[in-house]
């Protein structure tokens, strides 16, 4: 799509929005059924794509992403009329008399763009919730997942006409036109460099933005942990969609005492749940691409492999990883994996492994296994990072009712449920002041007497 095109779908959009079509609770419950409907409709032909884009099993591609999307579109359609509806808050005795409240408003016309890793997921989503707020929509998918894209854009297209909804394919050269248009909101998925010039961007026109990019997570398994547990649930973190999820334990950090049984557990899990060939099991995914395939091959160090190692370059697969007696000057710290390989690094105390942390850049997850209510409070209050889980992995991100999101290096903003509508929301605070009564200490010429009174009201 050239540049002539987009600006005119631009165009098209904020004065389709400036006509206020978008604003009424009914219009976008009507949106958001459409959009449902078309994804049930549509099912197989996103279960498709995933396997084609990722490899992914028709079981995870609607676990993790047809599902999950449709649910945030249910708790939308529960829950939007309370969400939009303007919030009376008290007002100061100065104010007299007057009613306030805040209304939440769209912002009006938002780009969203998305990465390959979880083509549907994060895209439609985010739609779900600029929808649910009111605003008008771009969505630029990823490059690297085309066969997602173009079902993505086939269904938005059944739903929608461009002029709220439109779907701009291609590669940097849109990217970069995108981002030189003037939105007013900007959400974007993806890596930390990429989210850096996306940001420098939005700041050219002042436009406000969410940030949702990655790091590298920790998984802490201390030694009060249940061990058995620990490795199911690291394993299924770890290796789901071959490791290409944001939020997937990068590193293993378990306290010395528990390594070696640890490490035999997550070994058996491995073969458990993959097999003893997982390169031959037909619902283990594969790399999305060459270039990442050679970049992650890179990372594996083979003195250092413990279970895994395979690759298969034809298929872009890469047998899931257990590397041991890793070190922080190891290629595999140095950068966010993204891939089926797990380091694991040893710990003596927590009090060590809390400043090791947080001499980190914030991650978007972090996750705890222990059976210590008190260092499992330490963990949370004293880490930084985004968001995570106690005895588990990733699942935080999978519900509505809390929002999602990463600190500092990890990104901004946050969203899904509540607080996806409130992350494309603009929040007005208004006071209706009447008529009937007009307090005359706030005007000059100003006297002892109402300086009293003022000082009264304003305690």
């Amino acid at each position: 799509m050239n540049r002539t095109e987009i600006q005119r779908i631009l165009k098209e959009q904020k004065e389709f929005f400036q006509s206020g079509a978008t604003l009424s609770v009914a219009k976008r419950l009507s949106a958001l059924g459409k959009l449902k409907l078309a994804m049930v409709r549509h099912e197989h032909e996103l279960l498709d794509a995933l396997k084609s884009d990722l490899g992914k099993s028709a079981s995870e591609a609607y676990m993790c992403e047809v599902g999950l999307t449709l649910s945030e579109i249910s708790y939308m359609q529960r829950h939007l009329r309370r969400l939009a509806r303007e919030k009376r808050v008290v007002t100061p005795m100065a104010h007299y008399v007057s009613r306030s409240f805040v209304k939440p408003v769209p912002y009006g016309n938002v780009l969203i763009m998305s990465p390959w890793n979880y083509p549907l997921l994060l895209t439609i989503e985010p739609l779900v919730d600029a929808l649910a707020a009111g605003n008008t929509c771009v969505l630029k998918p990823s490059a690297y997942s085309p066969a997602t894209t173009q079902v993505i854009k086939r269904l938005v297209e059944e739903c929608f006409e461009e002029k709220y909804v439109a779907v701009v394919t291609g590669g940097r050269a849109e990217n970069s036109c995108l981002l030189e248009q003037e939105f007013d909101y900007i959400f974007f998925t993806g890596s930390q460099a990429v989210g850096k010039e996306v940001l420098r961007r939005a700041a050219e026109h002042l436009t406000p933005a969410t940030l949702e990019l990655g790091g590298k997570s920790p998984c802490v398994v201390d030694q009060t942990a249940d061990l058995k547990v620990a490795a199911r649930r690291i394993v299924f973190g770890k290796y789901l969609n071959c490791g290409q999820t944001c939020v997937a334990p990068d590193y293993l950090y378990c306290h010395e005492s528990v390594k070696e049984k640890l490490l035999k557990l997550i070994r058996e899990e491995i073969e458990r749940q993959f097999g003893k060939e997982p390169l031959k099991n037909p619902d283990y995914g594969k790399i999305i691409n060459a270039k990442h395939f050679v970049r992650i091959s890179g990372l594996i160090d083979p003195d250092k492999v413990l279970a895994g190692g395979q690759r298969e370059e034809n298929t872009l697969r890469i047998a899931p990883t257990l590397m041991d007696h890793v070190t922080w000057d190891d290629p595999v710290m140095q950068e966010e994996i993204f891939g089926p390989v797990l380091p694991v690094l040893t710990y003596t105390s927590q009090r060590e492994l809390m400043a090791l942390l947080n001499s980190k850049p914030h991650p978007l997850a972090a996750y705890y296994f222990s059976r210590d209510k008190q260092r499992i409070r330490r963990f949370t209050e004293s880490v930084q990072f985004g968001g995570g889980c106690i005895n588990d992995t990733i699942i935080h991100l999978a519900t509505s009712n809390m929002g999602f999101g990463g600190v500092g290096a990890s990104g901004m903003g946050s969203y899904h449920g509540r607080t996806g509508f409130d992350t494309f929301s603009h929040k007005k605070s208004i006071v209706d002041k009447k008529t009937w009564l007009d307090l005359p200490m706030r005007y000059q010429p100003y006297k002892k007497l109402n300086d009293r009174l003022i000082k009264m009201f304003l305690k």
